[in-house]
């Protein structure tokens, strides 16, 4: 027998009975927890790499170089996040990421596939050591990167405080095939019409590339052209000189390791934001 609700008693409780419980508040968003950003734009270069841009929300601080946690949803509606070093400047209003396609990797295998009008989760929290505040003043700054390592120095290239520190400025970048340092060349060469520092690159930024597949002006690793001395001849400079020059690197565990070694050859001294030095590493990936 079903009980009657249709009078004004059936919602008041029996006397001296407990009041039904309250019903139990939402449970907040976690405030920590990565906020959704919208895809802008998606730029395809190689079968193996991409650039995308997404919004930034106004509460979203980064130094230049630094890196942050982005991702994707999993079908069971928790994050997967990596690690991505921010390509965009300090002031840009968007975030400009520069990514590798693997095509069993768990996120890539589906970031490559973003369209603009989709979503990418983003950390609150950036940090790295691939930062100008990590160094001490020094004359020359050379970024060594291969691959996708090139994703921080694209953001401090953008950045005036970079030409503010250092007389000139050499970045290099080392890939397998000449159509992989599209997204570099492209870059670098759009800076001359920059309306923030287009004046102040002329005559201080150098880009120099190498490719190890296939026929180029430079071909070779870049620990070999620095070893051998060929970087050097080529650009027109002395060999590195811990009194003047400063470095970061940014690659592959292995180039960073290597490299760092050169540094260490060369009589610099790694630093780190508690203890600015001569060169700096990407942590993100050195392990």
């Amino acid at each position: 027998m079903s009980s009657d609700t249709t009078g004004t008693d059936a919602a008041t409780p029996a006397a001296g009975a407990s009041p039904p419980p309250a019903p139990a508040p939402a449970k907040p968003a976690n405030p920590n927890g990565p906020t959704e950003e919208t895809v802008l734009d998606v730029e395809h270069y190689t079968d193996r790499l991409f650039r995308f841009r997404i919004t930034r929300p106004m509460s979203f601080r980064f130094r230049s170089g630094e890196f942050v946690m982005i991702g994707l949803l999993k079908e069971d509606g928790k994050p997967l996040l990596r690690a991505y070093s921010v390509a965009s400047p300090a002031w840009d209003e968007e975030l400009e990421f520069y990514s590798i396609k693997v095509p069993d990797g768990p996120l890539t295998s589906r970031l490559c596939n973003i369209q603009p009008g989709d979503k990418v989760l983003l950390a609150r929290k950036p940090t790295g050591t691939l930062v100008l505040d990590a160094l001490l003043p020094g004359k020359r700054l050379y970024m060594f990167s291969t691959g996708t390592g090139f994703a921080p120095f694209a953001s401090l290239v953008r950045d005036p405080d970079t030409y503010e520190r250092y007389d000139e400025v050499i970045v290099t970048h080392t890939c397998r095939e000449l159509a992989e340092l599209t997204y570099s060349r492209n870059l670098v060469d759009s800076l001359i019409n920059d309306p923030l520092v287009g004046e102040m690159v002329q005559g201080k930024l150098r880009l120099y590339t190498s490719v190890t597949r296939e026929a180029h002006e430079h071909q070779g690793r870049i620990t070999d052209l620095i070893e051998s001395g060929k970087l050097f001849t080529d650009l027109g400079v002395p060999p590195i000189d811990p009194e003047t020059d400063r470095a970061m690197i940014c690659g592959s565990m292995e180039m960073i390791q290597d490299t760092k070694a050169l540094m260490i050859k060369a009589g610099l001294t790694e630093g780190s934001n508690a203890a600015p030095a001569q060169f700096v590493i990407e942590k993100a990936f050195a392990g």
